[in-house]
């Protein structure tokens, strides 16, 4: 076995987003409370409390598969499996698709857990990148000479983890077309689809696209509701069975309750009042983050998300991504995710779909420390 590879930002936000003052850290927005998601219907409490605490169906409960299926066409619940968040989704669909110095190929900047697996599990790992000088557009002729013959999976995240960009039909299809071409799985990170800054449309989704597409979510991002712990999978049945499988050896299941609220989150009453509430604290916190940007021309650069709650900044100042975090943390009690976390040094990540009394305050703070490294302050 290699080397292990921690998960060097999920092992910063869980030492530390407890014990700030101000968690910029997280890339979704405010989350739900139990009152509001209960509100179309008061007497669900009533329903909940009679709830046995037993096992529910290991692979999720019916209702809630249906409900995920409806979010992919042409899906039925056989292609559906609920795990205990995004994040044993893409661990396990890893794990399913690919077997000891198999080739994967992950778009970068990322979220880092499947480049993480991948390293931890002896996979052989390449990269494709989005290009900031392009707006995040991905380089699709880095990916096509990328991808060879030995390449089993590529990792994508649409909307993506940290930037915000949304890729367009072309460059999605054009990201199959090079899967095609090599009889490579596509596994799709999709946990930001309906959290949109700009438009009411959601963003499109890899499945359906070709045959060897394994798309996954969560109600985390999108749905303000990440202590559910609910994620899911979405692929061929007989893939699903096999991940299934491998879902037994880590968690057998999510919990009854968190299947039954998963349910009623996304069923067709209460799912785009939730999505919506997700768009309002993005579209309401980003004009915030963006008059505090412009305060800071000189210092930091932004290209604008499309979608999720998050920025990946970019900044000019003569220190080092994690040192600066870590004196914001030190001396101002605010978290932020730095740029070496994804690789990217002389970048951070900034949390914007948040109360504005609490976002506010929080910005200021990382104004005190840009304004003392400058020597203003």
């Amino acid at each position: 076995m290699p080397e292990f590879q921690p998960f060097t930002m999920e092992r910063m936000m869980s030492k530390f987003e407890q014990d700030v003052e101000y968690n910029l850290s997280e890339s979704g927005v405010h989350p739900v409370s139990l009152a509001e998601l209960l509100a179309d219907d008061p007497e669900e409490m009533n329903r909940l409390l009679a709830t046995e605490l037993n096992y529910p169906h290991v692979n999720g409960i019916p209702e809630l598969r249906e409900n995920i299926a409806a979010l992919y066409d042409g899906a039925v619940p056989e292609n559906v499996l609920v795990t205990v968040g995004a994040a044993e989704a893409n661990y396990i669909t890893t794990r399913t698709l690919l077997s000891a110095e198999d080739e994967i190929v992950i778009m970068l900047p990322n979220y880092m857990q499947i480049w993480g697996i991948a390293k931890n599990h002896g996979y052989r790992v390449k990269a494709f990148h989005l290009r900031e000088e392009n707006s995040w557009a991905p380089d699709l002729d880095e990916l096509d000479q990328a991808v060879t013959a030995k390449t089993r999976l590529i990792a994508v995240c649409n909307p993506n983890n940290p930037t915000g960009r949304i890729l367009t039909e072309a460059q999605m299809n054009a990201i199959v077309a090079v899967a095609e071409r090599v009889g490579a799985w596509i596994l799709a990170d999709e946990v930001y689809r309906g959290a949109e800054r700009l438009n009411g449309a959601e963003s499109p989704s890899f499945y359906g696209r070709y045959d060897k597409v394994v798309a996954t979510g969560s109600l985390s991002k999108a749905y303000g509701l990440p202590g559910l712990r609910i994620g899911w999978v979405v692929g061929p049945p007989d893939t699903v069975d096999d991940t299934w499988a491998r879902h037994e050896y880590v968690t057998i299941s999510a919990t009854m309750l968190a299947n039954k609220l998963a349910a009623l989150a996304l069923s067709p009453e209460v799912r785009p009042r939730l999505i919506q509430r997700t768009r309002d604290y993005i579209r309401r916190g980003y004009p915030v983050l963006q008059e505090w940007m412009d305060n800071h021309e000189d210092t930091l650069h932004l290209t604008p998300p499309q979608a999720a709650a998050i920025a990946f900044i970019r900044y000019q100042l003569d220190i080092n991504s994690t040192a600066f975090t870590e004196r914001l943390r030190k001396e101002k009690s605010v978290l932020i995710v730095a740029g070496d976390h994804f690789g990217m040094d002389h970048f951070v990540r900034v949390s914007f779909g948040l109360p504005h009394d609490y976002l506010i305050p929080g910005l200021d703070r990382i104004h005190e420390l840009i304004m003392k490294l400058k020597g203003v302050a």
